[in-house]
C-alpha cells in the first residue's frame, strides 16, 4: 500500500532471505522479518517509530504521523504494533529459508 504512493525518499527492500540486509542492519532474519525497519541516514530505526517516518514522508499519511507521535497515543500504538507485528511475524516466518 505504501510503496504504491512512489515517494522518492522512500527505496523499499525486500528483507525476506537478504543476507546484505542482515549484514547491513547487524541483525538475522528472523528479527527482521518481525518488525519494519527503516535506514535513516546511518541509523536503523524498528517498529512502531519506523511507520512514523514512513508516515512522515507520505503526504496522503501525514496525518497519522501528526496523531500517532503524541506521547501517549505513541505509547498505545508502540504495544499495539507489537502484538500484531508477532502475529504477522508468525503467519510469515515461512518465508525464511531454513
Amino acid at each position: 500500500m505504501y510503496k504504491k504512493q512512489n515517494i522518492e525518499d522512500i527505496e523499499w527492500v525486500d528483507i525476506t532471505n537478504n543476507k546484505s540486509a542482515e549484514i547491513e542492519t547487524q541483525k538475522n532474519d528472523k528479527t527482521l522479518l518481525r518488525r519494519l525497519h527503516i535506514k535513516d541516514g546511518g541509523k536503523i530505526i524498528d517498529g512502531a517509530e519506523a511507520f512514523l517516518l514512513v508516515w512522515k514522508k507520505i503526504p496522503k499519511y501525514k496525518f497519522l504521523y501528526t496523531f500517532f507521535k503524541t506521547p501517549f497515543i505513541f505509547t498505545l500504538f508502540s504495544y499495539s504494533y507489537e502484538i500484531i507485528a508477532y502475529f504477522l511475524y508468525l503467519k510469515n516466518k515461512k518465508q525464511l529459508s531454513k
